[in-house]
């Protein structure tokens, strides 16, 4: 009886060593596609005496400045039924710079908000990236229980 040694182990030292590699490429894929446009992150809510305060982070991945953009906002309750339609300013989204823009939706109770729709740009100053610049790559993301859909 003899032993022979697995080729197991040597193979999984091989793919083990390789990891690093492979996640680092799968973290910069993400990264990169998502600095080529707009993202909007609904960072916080808060009730606040007028109305439910939203936090958005925008961040602005294309080669220009957006001098003004707004966009046209859906919120719906937690039963899918739209509460109301709005336009949120964003003013200018300089590249390269995030910004924080908040906004108090009055009457409105944060716990009773269960998504947001970003419907389109209403207004959209961009210069030479064009008009369609804000929703040009447009993530969306929330680290709230809101959900963002665009």
């Amino acid at each position: 009886m003899f032993l022979m040694e697995s080729p197991v182990p040597s193979a999984l030292s091989r793919f083990a060593s390789a990891m690093p590699l492979v996640a680092a490429l799968a973290l910069a894929t993400p990264l990169k596609a998502q600095e080529a446009g707009i993202s909007v992150e609904l960072n916080a809510q808060e009730q606040v005496e007028a109305g439910c305060k939203l936090s958005f982070l925008a961040r602005n991945g294309l080669d220009g400045d957006i001098a003004k953009a707004v966009y046209e906002t859906v919120l719906f309750d937690g039963n899918g039924q739209v509460e109301r339609l709005t336009l949120f300013d964003f003013g200018t989204l300089p590249a390269g710079k995030p910004r924080l823009r908040q906004f108090v939706v009055p009457g409105l109770q944060c716990e009773a908000l269960g998504q947001i729709l970003i419907n389109g740009a209403s207004t959209c100053e961009a210069g030479e990236l064009g008009a369609a610049a804000c929703l040009q790559g447009l993530t969306l993301n929330s680290r709230t229980d809101v959900e963002m859909m665009g």
